[in-house]
C-alpha cells in the first residue's frame, strides 16, 4: 500500500474531495443549530508589562483588531461568536507560561455582554537576536511513540537550546502533535516542560475531534488546551503569524483559509511596516510539490496544499514573507507567490518507523535564527551534530544511476552549491536530479517495510545530487555550502 493510499483511507484524510455522508444521503436535512447566536460583547481590559502600561499593543477576538492606548487600556466590541480575546505580544515581551510551559496569551469570552480581560506580560529580553524551533509532526499515536519523543527529541532540543547561548528561544509545534488520540496531549505538555522553553502550538489535521461535523467543532479539544488556532506575535524585528489552514468538513480535511481568518490577518498586518519580515506558521503547506513529483497528480491536491493560497499571497505581498509548514514528512524549499516556503521534515520521520522521513531527511526539526530583520534557517537532525546536513552514498546505491555517487542534501534551496572533491582535489559541481534516497529505498521499499508502518514508501525528491568518480579514486568528499556561506562536508572511501 502506498502512502497516498493509506492517507486516503485514514480518518484525517478521508476523502479530501468527498462530501460528508449525511449530506449525500439527505442534502436538505437541517444543520445543527449554531452554538452561539451573534450578540454584542464589550470587552475591556489593560495590557501591562512588569506592572507598567504597554501602549500600541494589538488585542483581538479573531475578527477585530484594536490597539491599547497610552494607559495600556483597550476596548473591543465582539460579535459574541468568538471563543477568545487574545493579545499579540510585542517585541521584548511574552505571555507568562502556565504549569505546562504553554504561554497564556488568551482569555475565554463568556456569556455576559460586558467583560473584563487584562494581560500582564513578562519581559523577553534581547529578542532582537532570537531563534524559533519549529517541531513539525511529532505525531505520537501511543505510549511507545511518546516514549521515543521523550527519549530522542526532548534531549536533542535541550542540547540545541544550550548551543544557542544567550539568544531568546521560542518553540513552535507545527501541527500533528498527536496522531488522532487526543488523550495523549498531556505527554506533549510534559515534553514541553522538559524542553524548558515556551512553546506555541499550531493545529494539524491529526489534532482534530473527528466526530465533529464542522471545522469549528473539530478544534474544540485543541482550543481547550492551547487557545486560539490563529494569532500573532512579535520577536525583535520579525512579525510571526500562526494560522489554521486545516478545514474539516465532516468526512475529511483540506488545506484552506476561511474568510474570517483572512479578514483578521488583513487587520493584523495593517500595523506591520512594509518590507518587514513576516513569518507564517501553518501545518499544511501553502504549496507542496509532492503530488507532481511523485506522479500522484498533475496539480497540488487539497489535502497537501492550501487551495486558496493566492489570497494569503496577496496579503503578504508588502512584506518579506516566509511560510513555514510541516504535514508532508519531508523537507522542501519552494518559491511561490512572492514568499519563501520551507516545508520542514518531521520530528517523527516516517511515523516513528525509523531514523528518516521517506525522502531521506533525518527525523528532526527546523531552527530559524533571526538577527534583527535578517532570517536564516537550518535543519537539526535528531541525535546528530548541527553539521549533519547531508548523507553521501557510494556508487551503486541508486539503481537508476549505478555508476554515480549520490548525496542527499535535504535542506537544499537554489542558493546552495554542492560540489565534489576526489582525493582532496576539487572536481566541480554535482548534478541535481529527482530521485529516491537510497537509504529510504533500503528501509521503506516493499510490502513489509518498514515493519511498524508498511504503508510508507520511498518518495521522489529533488534534493539529490549525483557525480561519477574518476577511475582509481580512493576517496570522495562532498561539500555543500548554504545560502549563508556555511559549509558542510562528508567523505566516503571508494577503495
Amino acid at each position: 500500500m502506498h502512502r497516498r493510499d493509506f492517507l486516503a483511507g485514514s480518518a484525517a484524510a478521508l476523502g479530501a474531495l468527498a462530501l460528508p455522508e449525511r449530506l449525500l444521503a439527505d442534502p436538505y436535512a437541517p444543520l445543527p443549530a449554531a452554538p452561539r447566536a451573534p450578540r454584542p460583547v464589550r470587552l475591556r481590559g489593560r495590557v501591562t508589562g512588569d506592572g507598567r502600561p504597554l501602549a500600541n499593543v494589538r488585542v483581538s477576538d479573531g475578527l477585530s483588531v484594536v490597539r491599547t492606548g497610552a494607559d495600556g487600556r483597550y476596548t473591543l466590541v465582539s460579535d459574541g461568536t468568538r471563543p477568545f480575546v487574545f493579545v499579540s505580544t510585542p517585541a521584548g515581551w511574552q505571555a507568562p507560561r502556565d504549569a505546562r510551559g504553554i504561554p497564556r496569551f488568551w482569555a475565554p469570552i463568556g456569556e455576559g455582554t460586558e467583560q473584563e480581560a487584562s494581560f500582564a506580560l513578562v519581559p523577553r529580553r534581547g529578542d532582537a537576536r532570537h531563534s524559533v524551533l519549529v517541531l513539525a509532526d511529532p505525531q505520537t499515536q501511543d505510549t511507545y511513540e511518546t516514549g521515543l519523543l521523550h527519549a530522542e527529541t526532548v534531549p536533542d532540543v535541550v542540547r540545541t537550546v544550550q548551543g544557542l547561548g544567550d539568544r531568546a528561544v521560542l518553540g513552535v509545534a507545527c501541527g500533528d502533535i498527536m496522531f488522532d488520540d487526543l488523550s495523549l496531549y498531556p505527554e506533549w505538555e510534559r515534553a514541553v516542560t522538559r524542553m524548558g522553553v515556551p512553546f506555541l502550538q499550531v493545529i494539524g489535521n491529526h489534532d482534530l475531534d473527528f466526530a465533529s461535523r464542522t471545522a469549528e467543532g473539530a478544534s474544540e479539544t485543541f482550543r481547550g488546551r492551547f487557545g486560539p488556532t490563529y494569532h500573532s506575535f512579535d520577536m525583535g524585528a520579525v512579525h510571526y503569524v500562526v494560522l489554521d489552514n486545516v478545514f474539516w468538513h465532516g468526512a475529511g480535511y483540506l488545506g484552506y483559509l476561511d474568510q474570517r481568518q483572512l479578514d483578521w490577518l488583513a487587520a493584523d498586518l495593517q500595523g506591520v511596516e512594509r518590507g518587514a519580515p513576516v513569518v507564517v506558521l501553518a501545518h499544511i503547506p501553502a504549496l507542496s510539490t509532492w503530488d507532481m513529483r511523485t506522479g500522484a497528480s498533475t496539480k497540488p491536491q487539497p489535502g497537501n496544499s492550501t487551495m486558496n493560497r493566492e489570497a494569503l499571497y496577496k496579503l503578504l505581498e508588502p512584506f518579506a514573507a516566509y511560510i513555514v509548514s510541516g504535514h508532508q514528512h519531508e523537507l522542501e524549499h519552494v518559491r511561490d507567490g512572492g514568499a519563501q516556503h520551507v516545508v520542514s521534515g518531521a520530528v517523527c520521520g516516517a511515523w516513528w518507523s525509523g531514523p528518516i522521513c521517506y525522502d531521506g531527511t533525518p527525523n528532526g526539526y527546523l531552527v530559524l535564527d533571526a538577527d534583527d530583520a535578517s532570517i536564516r534557517w537550518r535543519y537539526q537532525a535528531t541525535g546528530k551534530p548541527s553539521e549533519h546536513q547531508l548523507r553521501v552514498h557510494r556508487a551503486g546505491a541508486d539503481r537508476a544511476a549505478p555508476d554515480d555517487i549520490v548525496a542527499n542534501v535535504w535542506a537544499w534551496d537554489p542558493r546552495w552549491t554542492v560540489r565534489w572533491l576526489e582525493d582532496g582535489q576539487p572536481v566541480g559541481l554535482m548534478s541535481r536530479r529527482t530521485g529516491r534516497d537510497p537509504l529510504s529505498v533500503e528501509l521503506h521499499e516493499g510490502p513489509k517495510l518498514p515493519a511498524r508502518r508498511p504503508w510508507v514508501d520511498p518518495a521522489a525528491t529533488t534534493h539529490l545530487f549525483y557525480a561519477r568518480p574518476s577511475p582509481g579514486v580512493k576517496e570522495v568528499t562532498v561539500e555543500a555550502t548554504d545560502g549563508w556561506g556555511r559549509r558542510y562536508r562528508e567523505t566516503i572511501t571508494l577503495a
